[in-house]
C-alpha cells in the first residue's frame, strides 16, 4: 500500500477498536433481526461498513464510499444498509441504546443527525444495489473435476533369472470364400440403361415439335396491338424522356403480368396430397365462407346496402395513402442526407479548431515538464540526506537484536523441555487406549462365531398374520391376479371395437369434406378469372408526380456537396 491507503486502513481499525460498543449495537441488532442468515464470519465487514457510514462519511465523500460499497457483495451491502439507514430505526432504538453509552445531546448532534442528513443520498445508492440485483444474471457453478494424478511407485530392479521362451506365433482361423456375386454386374447397371433409352426415345419425339413457337399466337397478338396503341397515344402527350420511361415501365409491367400468370395456371391444376388435419381445416374455412355469403345475401334481400362501391373507394384512397407515405419517405432519406453534409462541415470547423488548442496545450506541456525535472532533482537530494541517517541508525540497531536473538533462545530450550514431558505422557495414554480396544475386539470376535440355527417352513395358503384389513395368501393372491387379467383383457376389446367404429365414422366424414372443398375451389377459380378480366380493362398507366418538397431537397443537398468538396479542398 502506499502512504495515504496505509494512514486509511490504520486509523480504520483505530476508529473500530475505540467505538466497538456502538458499532457492536447495530451490527448484533442487524444479525438478530434481518441478518438471521448471515454467516458470523462477515461480522467484520459489517463492523467496518458501519464505521465509515457514522464517523468517516463526511471526511471521504458519498463518492467514495459507493466505490467501496459497489467493490464487494451487493446483496449483502444492499440489505445491511436498507437497515442501518432505516428513519425509524435510528429515530428510536438506536438512539436510545446509544444514549446508554454516551451522552444523548452528543448522541444526538453528532451520530443521529449526520446520518438522518446523508440518508436521502443513500437511499439512492440503495436503489441502485436493488436494480443491480434485480437485473443479474445467475451463474451456474461448475464444479471441479477431480483430476487423478499417477503414484508415484518404485521402479523395480531387473531379475537376474532369464526371460522365458517366447509364446507360439497364433494360427490364424480359415477365411471365407469369396462370394459369385461379385463376379455378376449389378442390376442397378441395367435398370440405368433402361432408363436411358427410354430418355432418348422421348428426346427424339419432343425434337418434331422445336420450331412450333415460331408461330404467333392469338393471345400474344393482342397484347402486341395493346402496347403499340398505347405508344401513339402517349407519343401525342408528353415528351421524348418521358415516353421512353413510361413505355418502359407499362412494357414490364404488362409482360410480367403475362409471365405471372401461365405458371400459376399450371400451379392450380397439380393435384396436391393433403392430410386429414388440412382436409378439415379447409372443409370449415369454405363452411364459414359459404355462412357468410348466405348472410350477406339476406341482409340484401331485407334492404341492406352493398358495400362494394365502399370497398373500390377505400382502395383508391388506400394507394393515395401509400404514394404520400413513399413521398415522405423519399423526404425523410433526403433529410437524412443533407444532414449528414451538414455534419461533415460541422466536423471540419471542429478540426480546425482542435488543432489550434492542441499546439496551446503542447506549450504548456513542455513548460510543466521543466518544473517537474527540477523538482525531481530536489527531492532527490533531501532523499539521499535521509538515506544517510537512516544507515547510522542501523549500526546502534545490530547490537540490540544480538540481546534479543539471546534471549529467544533461553525460551526455546525451556518450550522444548515441556514438550518433550508432554509427549511421553500422551503415549502411555495411547498405548492404553490401544490394549482396552484389542481386548473388546476379541470379545465381540468371540460372540460372532457362535453358531444360529435359522430355519423356517412357508406355507403359501395361510396368511402373514400381521393384523392388517386387506390381509391374504398367496394362492388367494393369485386367483385375484387371475381374474384382474381376464377383465382387463375384455376391456381392450370393447375398446378396440369402438375405436374402429370411430375411425370409419372419421374416414367418411373426410371424404365427405373432399367432395365440399372441390366444389369451393371450381367456383373460387372461375370467381378468380373473371376479377382478373375486369382487373385488365379497369388498368391505366398513370405516372405520379414528383413532390416539391422532394424537389427542394435534393437542390440543398447539391448546394450542400459543392461546398463541402471546396471545404475539403481547404484542408
Amino acid at each position: 500500500l502506499n502512504v495515504t491507503e496505509e494512514k486509511f486502513v490504520l486509523d480504520t481499525l483505530a476508529g473500530c477498536t475505540e467505538y466497538k460498543s456502538i458499532l457492536d449495537v447495530v451490527v448484533n441488532a442487524f444479525y438478530v433481526q434481518d441478518g438471521r442468515y448471515c454467516p458470523i464470519s462477515e461480522r467484520n465487514l459489517y463492523i467496518v461498513i458501519c464505521y465509515l457510514a457514522t464517523f468517516q462519511l463526511e471526511e471521504i465523500g458519498l463518492q467514495h464510499f459507493s466505490r467501496i460499497v459497489k467493490s464487494l457483495d451487493t446483496a449483502k451491502m444492499h440489505q445491511f444498509l436498507r437497515f442501518f439507514f432505516n428513519d425509524l430505526y435510528l429515530n428510536t432504538w438506536i438512539k436510545d441504546e446509544w444514549s446508554h453509552i454516551y451522552d444523548s445531546v452528543y448522541v444526538k448532534e453528532n451520530l443521529i443527525d449526520p446520518l438522518l442528513r446523508w440518508q436521502p443520498k443513500v437511499q439512492q445508492l440503495i436503489e441502485k444495489l436493488t436494480d443491480k440485483l434485480s437485473n443479474r444474471s445467475t451463474t451456474v457453478k461448475t464444479s471441479r473435476v477431480t483430476q487423478p494424478k499417477e503414484f508415484n511407485l518404485t521402479v523395480p530392479k531387473p531379475c537376474s533369472i532369464p526371460p522365458p521362451s517366447p509364446a507360439p506365433l497364433p494360427v490364424l482361423p480359415k477365411r471365407q470364400p469369396v462370394p459369385p456375386s461379385i463376379y455378376k454386374p449389378p442390376k442397378e447397371r441395367k435398370q440405368l440403361e433402361e432408363i436411358k433409352t427410354k430418355n432418348i426415345q422421348k428426346a427424339k419425339v419432343t425434337n418434331t415439335n422445336q420450331f412450333r413457337c415460331a408461330t404467333i399466337k392469338p393471345e400474344k397478338r393482342e397484347f402486341l396491338y395493346r402496347i403499340i396503341s398505347s405508344v401513339l397515344v402517349l407519343w401525342s402527350q408528353i415528351s421524348c424522356e418521358q415516353y421512353l420511361e413510361v413505355v418502359w415501365e407499362s412494357v414490364l409491367t404488362q409482360y410480367l403480368e403475362k409471365l405471372t400468370k401461365q405458371p400459376q395456371d399450371l400451379i392450380d391444376n397439380i393435384p396436391i396430397k393433403l392430410n386429414t388435419a388440412t382436409i378439415l381445416r379447409e372443409g370449415a374455412l369454405y363452411q364459414r365462407k359459404l355462412e357468410e355469403e348466405l348472410k350477406r345475401v339476406e341482409n340484401l334481400q331485407q334492404g341492406a346496402g352493398d358495400s362494394s362501391e365502399f370497398l373500390e373507394w377505400q382502395k383508391q384512397m388506400r394507394g393515395k395513402d401509400v404514394e404520400d407515405q413513399l413521398a415522405e419517405i423519399e423526404c425523410r432519406r433526403l433529410q437524412g442526407k443533407l444532414s449528414y453534409e451538414e455534419a461533415v462541415l460541422a466536423h471540419q470547423n471542429v478540426t480546425q479548431e482542435n488543432k489550434k488548442k492542441a499546439d496551446l496545450l503542447r506549450e504548456e506541456k513542455a513548460e510543466l515538464m521543466h518544473l517537474c525535472a527540477e523538482k525531481r532533482l530536489q527531492e532527490q537530494k533531501e532523499m539521499k540526506e535521509l538515506v544517510e541517517q537512516v544507515m547510522e541508525g542501523h549500526k546502534n540497531v545490530k547490537q540490540a537484536k544480538e540481546k534479543i536473538q539471546e534471549y529467544k533462545q533461553q525460551i526455546v530450550q525451556q518450550v522444548c523441555e515441556e514438550s518433550g514431558e508432554l509427549l511421553r505422557q500422551a503415549l502411555e495414554e495411547q498405548e492404553e487406549r490401544n490394549r482396552k480396544r484389542d481386548e473388546l475386539i476379541q470379545q465381540i470376535r468371540a460372540i460372532e462365531s457362535t453358531p444360529s440355527i435359522r430355519h423356517k417352513v412357508v406355507d403359501l395358503t395361510e396368511t402373514g398374520g400381521h393384523g392388517l384389513f386387506g390381509e391374504m395368501s398367496v394362492v388367494e393372491l393369485r386367483e385375484r391376479l387371475a381374474l384382474l387379467k381376464e377383465e382387463q383383457k375384455a376391456a381392450e376389446e370393447e375398446k378396440r371395437d369402438q375405436i374402429i367404429h370411430e375411425k370409419q365414422a372419421k374416414e367418411q366424414l373426410i371424404l365427405d369434406k373432399l367432395d365440399q372443398i372441390s366444389q369451393f375451389r371450381a367456383e373460387l377459380g372461375r370467381a378468380a378469372a373473371f376479377k382478373q378480366e375486369e382487373k385488365k380493362k379497369s388498368q391505366s398507366g398513370e405516372r405520379p408526380m414528383k413532390d416539391e418538397r422532394i424537389l427542394n431537397l435534393q437542390k440543398k443537398i447539391v448546394e450542400k456537396t459543392m461546398e463541402r468538396k471546396k471545404q475539403a479542398g481547404l484542408l
